[in-house]
C-alpha cells in the first residue's frame, strides 16, 4: 500500500500462541497437530506440530500485528517441517495431507504478503511452498476426490501460488537462482494454454535460454503438436517437481495418443498390437496398466500382451485414467527425501543460471 510501511514478523513458532490456545478451546486442532498420544478433552496443541491455519483477511478487520506474523526465516522453517515431517506422515491419508498442507501454506503466503519482507528471501519461501504443494498433490491417488481433499481448490491453490512468486519475481529485485526452473514449472502446469505460453515467452531471453525453460517449452510444443513419442521421451527425462508440475496432463496426453493410434490401425477385422509397444511409447508402469487403459476406451485384447484395434470399438467416457506414474514421477526422487528436493532440487539437476534477467 502506498504510504504504509509494512510491519515485520516476530513470531517465533510455526502457530503463535494466542491461535493455539485459541483452536484448543474452539476444538478446532488438526489430529496431526495434537500432542502425540494425547488423551486430554480438548486434545493439547503441540507447540512443536501446531502450524497457523489460513484465515481470510475480513474488510475492516485490523492488521495483525507482529506478534501474529511469522518472519521469512520462520516461514520458511514451517515448510521444511511441511515438507520433511507432514508430507511424509505414513499416519495420514494423502488426500487428508495434502488438504492440511495446502491451508497452511495458504496461510504462509499471507503471513508474507501481510509483512515488509525483501524480494529475495520472499522468493525462496514462495518457492519452497509452491514445489511442496506441486509433490504432494501429485502424490494424491484417482480416488482423492473422495476424500477430504478438494481437487478445483488444490488447483486453485497452485495457481494462486505461481501467481505471488511470478509477482515477487516481476519486482526485479534478486538474484533468484530457482526462477528458470519455476517458470519452468509454471508452463508444464498450464500445458497448452496459450496465455502461459504468452506469458513465458515474454520472459527475458537469458531466462528462456536456461534448460529447465528450454526443455518446458519443447514438452509444451511436443504436446501441442500431438507428438506422443517425442512428448513422452522428454517426459521420462524431467527432473522430480517438473514432473510433479506436468502429471495431471499425462492421462490426458496418454488418451489423445491412444485415440491417434486407434485412427492409424482399426480395421474391420481388427489390428493388433503389442501391449509392450505402448508401455514404451506412453511410458506406462508395465503391461497390467497397458491392459487397463486400453479396456477404459473400449478396445479389446488378444490374450494377455497384445491389443486389438477394432474399428467403431474406441470410445471415451468420462475423465482418462489416472494412472499410476511411478515411471514418470515417483522413480525421479532417486532415494531423496521431499524435503531435500523441495529446498535443493535445482542444484542436483546442474541448472544454468541467468546471469542478469533484468
Amino acid at each position: 500500500m502506498l504510504g504504509c510501511e509494512l510491519p515485520v514478523g516476530t513470531c517465533p513458532d510455526m502457530c503463535p500462541a494466542a491461535e493455539r490456545a485459541q483452536r484448543e478451546r474452539e476444538r478446532r486442532l488438526h489430529r496431526l497437530e495434537v500432542v502425540p498420544g494425547c488423551r486430554q478433552d480438548p486434545p493439547r496443541a503441540d507447540p512443536q506440530r501446531a502450524v497457523k491455519e489460513y484465515s481470510r483477511p475480513a474488510a475492516g478487520k485490523p492488521r495483525p500485528p507482529p506478534s501474529q506474523l511469522r518472519p521469512p526465516s520462520v516461514l520458511l522453517a514451517t515448510v521444511r517441517y511441511l515438507a520433511g515431517e507432514v508430507a511424509e506422515s505414513a499416519d495420514a491419508a494423502r488426500a487428508e495431507v495434502a488438504s492440511f498442507v495446502a491451508d497452511r501454506l495458504r496461510a504462509v503466503r499471507l503471513d508474507l504478503a501481510l509483512q515488509g519482507a525483501g524480494d529475495a528471501e520472499a522468493a525462496v519461501v514462495l518457492e519452497a511452498a509452491l514445489a511442496t504443494l506441486l509433490a504432494v498433490v501429485a502424490r494424491l491417488g484417482p480416488d482423492a476426490a473422495r476424500g477430504p481433499a478438494d481437487p478445483v481448490l488444490l488447483q486453485a491453490q497452485v495457481q494462486e501460488g505461481f501467481g505471488s512468486l511470478r509477482r515477487c519475481y516481476a519486482r526485479g529485485a534478486g538474484p533468484h537462482p530457482r526462477q528458470p526452473a519455476f517458470q519452468g514449472l509454471f508452463l508444464l502446469y498450464n500445458l497448452g494454454s496459450v496465455e502461459a505460453l504468452r506469458e513465458v515467452l515474454q520472459l527475458p531471453a537469458a531466462l528462456r535460454t536456461c534448460p529447465p525453460l528450454r526443455k518446458a517449452l519443447a514438452v509444451d510444443a511436443a504436446f501441442r503438436e500431438g507428438n506422443a513419442a517425442r512428448l513422452f521421451r522428454l517426459l521420462q527425462t524431467l527432473p522430480y517437481l517438473a514432473s510433479c508440475a506436468v502429471q495431471c496432463h499425462v492421462g490426458h496426453a496418454r488418451r489423445e495418443a491412444l485415440a491417434r493410434l486407434a485412427r492409424a490401425f482399426s480395421t474391420p477385422k481388427g489390428q493388433t498390437l503389442p501391449l509392450g509397444f505402448m508401455v514404451n511409447l506412453l511410458a506406462l508402469d508395465g503391461l497390467r496398466e497397458a491392459r487397463d487403459l486400453c479396456q477404459a476406451h473400449g478396445l479389446p485384447l488378444d490374450g494377455e500382451e497384445r491389443v486389438v484395434f477394432l474399428r467403431g470399438r474406441y470410445v471415451e467416457e468420462g475423465l482418462p485414467p489416472a494412472g499410476t506414474c511411478k515411471v514418470l514421477v515417483e522413480s525421479k526422487l532417486r532415494g531423496r527425501t521431499l524435503e531435500e528436493v523441495v529446498m535443493a532440487e535445482e542444484e542436483d539437476e546442474g541448472a544454468d543460471r541467468p546471469g542478469s534477467p533484468a
